[in-house]
């Protein structure tokens, strides 16, 4: 599979740069926080999250679905973007380096664009994916 060039039409098999994020710090998950109105304290308060039966805080999962999708919009275009559907699979924890990367697994040539599904993934350092993903995109 080929990496994908910014210039030319995706093909299926075309792989997205893989971009690392991180390591992830407890700043990061606030800023998140701030900037979607979720405070919850279980992403930035240890004692809570211990309470709470966790080891200790850990990020928002929208974060790492937000990072997924700015890799994928950074190629394809925001303005191009149809749907975007995720799931979460694993949690991030502060120290966390996250790899956001992806593949073309269609391209359906319509009326006048181009339809463009991509299968992506956040994968941690173990190995272990964060948070899987496709996007569906209309070039043209």
């Amino acid at each position: 599979m080929g990496t994908v060039e910014t210039h030319s039409l995706p093909a299926v098999g075309d792989c997205l740069e893989p971009r690392r994020f991180g390591p992830l710090t407890r700043t990061d998950f606030v800023k998140y926080q701030g900037a979607s109105g979720d405070y919850n304290p279980l992403h930035h308060d240890d004692a809570y999250a211990q309470a709470s039966g966790f080891p200790m805080a850990f990020s928002v999962g929208m974060y790492q679905a937000g990072l997924l999708a700015a890799v994928a919009t950074d190629w394809l275009g925001p303005e191009n973007l149809r749907r975007y559907a995720m799931r979460f699979r694993d949690q991030c924890w502060p120290g966390d380096i996250l790899t956001c990367d992806g593949v073309v697994t269609e391209v359906r040539p319509e009326e006048d664009a181009t339809r463009v599904v991509l299968d992506l993934t956040c994968t941690r350092q173990t190995g272990d994916v964060a948070v899987a993903a496709t996007a569906e995109f209309v070039l043209g």
